[in-house]
């Protein structure tokens, strides 16, 4: 068997319910992944990968099948309390060298913000094994912005899921996820 995945795809989703296990199981049912067996895996995005649509790759896994995910997962059964799940991607423009991938949850966060922050996690990480040199402390824009000039990151993104606890106290999960095809 390949161990190293060549496409990768992002997909999102929420659920709920009264048990906190089912909301989790209608979240992976929202994101399309809920009939494959999933193996959590930590946050390299492999040398040679390539970004894929989600169409393009559910249409070559199977049910039943095990597949790798790098997952961001978030619950709450408090009414009214703004969740979020976020995984973030940076892509080295050098196809030879590995990428990463972050994930962050949180809570009274905007789907926005906690994009921004998962991307910035990711491009964080990649920007330091390059030597890419930026202040840390600088706003993400303006990391962003030193990371484009390096022309040594080429691209960033992040896929953010969010939701609005229940107003009668059902569990509440949403998840974000990168899903590995070999």
């Amino acid at each position: 068997m390949e161990t190293v995945p060549k496409k990768v795809f992002l997909t999102k989703g929420v659920g709920k319910d009264r048990e906190k296990l089912t909301s989790f199981e209608r979240a992976l049912r929202n994101a399309n992944i809920a009939q494959f067996n999933l193996v959590s895996i930590s946050s390299i995005f492999p040398p040679n990968c390539k970004l894929i649509s989600k169409t393009e790759g559910l249409s070559l896994l199977r049910p039943g099948q095990i597949i790798f995910v790098v997952m961001s997962r978030n619950s709450t059964n408090e009414p009214h309390r703004l969740i979020t799940s976020s995984v973030g991607l940076a892509i080295p423009k050098d196809t030879n060298q590995y990428g990463y991938l972050s994930e962050h949850e949180s809570f009274g966060e905007t789907e926005e913000k906690a994009g921004d922050y998962a991307e910035d996690l990711a491009a964080t990480m990649l920007a330091t094994i390059l030597g890419v040199e930026f202040d840390p402390n600088s706003s993400y824009d303006e990391k962003k912005q030193i990371w484009r000039m390096s022309s040594q990151i080429i691209k960033t993104t992040n896929i953010t899921q969010s939701a609005i606890g229940d107003k009668n106290g059902l569990w509440t999960t949403v998840i974000a996820s990168a899903v590995f095809v070999f």
